[in-house]
């Protein structure tokens, strides 16, 4: 194969991602571009001036570079590597999994530790793409104040970039040997899931166990970890450097990560063509029916369409990650309550709007899936049972779930203060059913797979959705505070409900 054919596939790959990428941005509607375009750079530009007045204070006191700093930048730069790992995995993924030109692609004279090589090389340059958009108001301002070199930082993101899609690729290439290809697309989404949220979510309990407060940066700010950290000269602290502004360790980090990402692509790449047929061929083997455990038992026809969505829900790879992350995001003030078990309500304050807020939220996605992405429409249509059960009966499968999520932070705060949880279930429950309202009224036809571009479909139901969820935490928050505003932010909310049965679209 030449290199003519190489740089063919490459393009052909960048072109892909770019193509999904604008269908995830603009719904396959070119109308949108625009709006993105004019949105995108006011939202950019404004970042860009908030980073810039932050960062002057520090420039003009001389940019001391001490072990407060040293730790606070390491800090964020893992935080921030976790993210990108998670993305990683994802990608990684989906390598294997999600792509329609496999067959056309493994049929081709071309080499299929080829393909692999230059598709990993594709994730590589879009993981540092997403990275390199998020950070580059920091990287402006800091270039424009204090000079060239810290534009280092994009060297050292490249070296996170490239270790996270090895890492990845490591971990993918495991699960198949010990799970095997059926299984490996669930796990590789539960890993991306934890590994994203786990670090986080890790820091945010060793800040709430160290009673520095429920800010995920006090953990590197607080007294006793300085003290335990090493001096200025460890190489523990080269990562930290290259981010400000130090080219040479930069360039070494760099070295060293792409060596890794070439020994691992090397290492993986033979085994891609068997490994992605092998997962590939799962779309069209059928699944051996296994004699089911229970008897059947006679059930009234919404029980039946309950079990239905809640059988669907539980068969999703892609939805169990997205659940468990946002399940794992309510640890944090479990824990928080936990500590501060009887120490007043201080800490209701910033636990009830985070357990209103992941309720909305999680019923905003349940709720997509089980109204507007059911895959078989005609099937259920056609079903001898009013349109209205089926709806009643998807409703009421999603808010059982968040009902069965938000349990058990509720019995312990039901031991805390019978009251806190009194407001948190009414909010809790307020947004759960304004998400699942509004996923109503503005649902579409659409496949399950298309859960990634949900918000694509209609701007107006994903921004009713936001500013309802945003709104019922505030309320439930000034509730907690007893304070009497709390009726401002409820009836903005009802006001955004209003809003959007206003505005969604009548059925035909």
């Amino acid at each position: 194969m030449n290199m003519a054919s190489l740089a063919w596939l490459a393009r052909h790959e960048l072109r892909l991602t770019w193509r999904e990428w604008m269908a995830l941005m603009t719904g396959g509607k070119r109308s949108r571009l625009a709006g993105w375009i004019i949105g995108g750079l006011s939202i950019y530009g404004f970042i860009t001036l908030i980073a810039w007045f932050a960062i002057k204070p520090w420039i003009d006191a001389g940019a001391i570079i001490d072990k407060q700093t040293l730790l606070v930048i390491s800090g964020m730069g893992l935080l921030f590597w976790a993210v990108t790992l998670s993305q990683a995995l994802e990608a990684v993924t989906r390598v294997y999994y999600t792509r329609s030109d496999l067959d056309l692609i493994l049929s081709s004279p071309t080499p299929s530790t080829r393909i692999f090589v230059i598709r990993a090389g594709a994730v590589l340059l879009s993981t540092f793409a997403l990275g390199a958009l998020l950070i580059s108001p920091l990287i402006l301002s800091l270039v424009l104040q204090a000079g060239w070199r810290w534009l280092s930082a994009y060297l050292l993101l490249a070296a996170l970039a490239a270790l996270s899609v090895a890492i990845a690729m490591s971990t993918t290439r495991l699960l198949f040997h010990l799970a095997g290809p059926k299984r490996t697309r669930l796990l590789a989404q539960i890993v991306a899931g934890i590994v994203g949220a786990g670090f986080v979510i890790g820091i945010q309990a060793a800040a709430i166990l160290s009673h520095e407060g429920f800010s995920r940066f006090a953990f590197f700010q607080s007294s006793d970890i300085l003290e335990a950290a090493p001096d200025e000269a460890n190489l523990l602290w080269l990562p930290a450097r290259a981010a400000m502004g130090d080219m040479g360790a930069a360039f070494l980090i760099l070295a060293i990560a792409l060596a890794v990402f070439a020994l691992i692509v090397g290492l993986i790449a033979p085994s891609y063509g068997r490994l992605a047929t092998a997962a590939a061929g799962l779309n069209h083997v059928r699944a051996q029916r296994r004699p089911a455990r229970q008897a059947f038992r006679s059930m009234s026809q919404r029980q039946a369409l309950r079990r239905k969505e809640w059988k669907l829900l539980q068969r999703d790879p892609w939805l169990l990650s997205q659940t468990l992350m946002q399940l794992l995001y309510l640890v944090p003030p479990a824990l928080l309550l936990w500590v501060n078990y009887g120490a007043g309500e201080g800490a209701f304050i910033v636990v009830v709007p985070v357990l209103v807020m992941a309720a909305g939220q999680l019923a905003g996605g349940l709720a997509w899936l089980a109204i507007s992405g059911e895959d078989a429409h005609d099937l259920v249509a056609t079903a001898p049972i009013p349109p209205a059960t089926i709806l009643r009966a998807k409703v009421e499968a999603v808010l059982a779930i968040i009902a069965l999520a938000l349990a058990p932070v509720l019995v312990l705060l039901l031991f805390a203060s019978w009251s806190m949880a009194l407001i948190t279930a009414i909010c809790a429950g307020l947004a759960a059913s304004s998400a699942t309202a509004i996923q109503l009224w503005f649902r579409v036809v659409a496949k399950r797979s298309m859960f990634r571009r949900r918000q694509t479909a209609s701007r107006a139901a994903t921004l009713s959705e936001a500013f309802s969820s945003i709104l019922w935490a505030g309320t439930g928050a000034l509730w907690a505070a007893g304070s009497p505003l709390a009726i401002l932010p409820a009836a903005l909310a009802l006001g955004v409900l209003g809003f959007a049965r206003l505005v969604a679209p009548r059925p035909v």
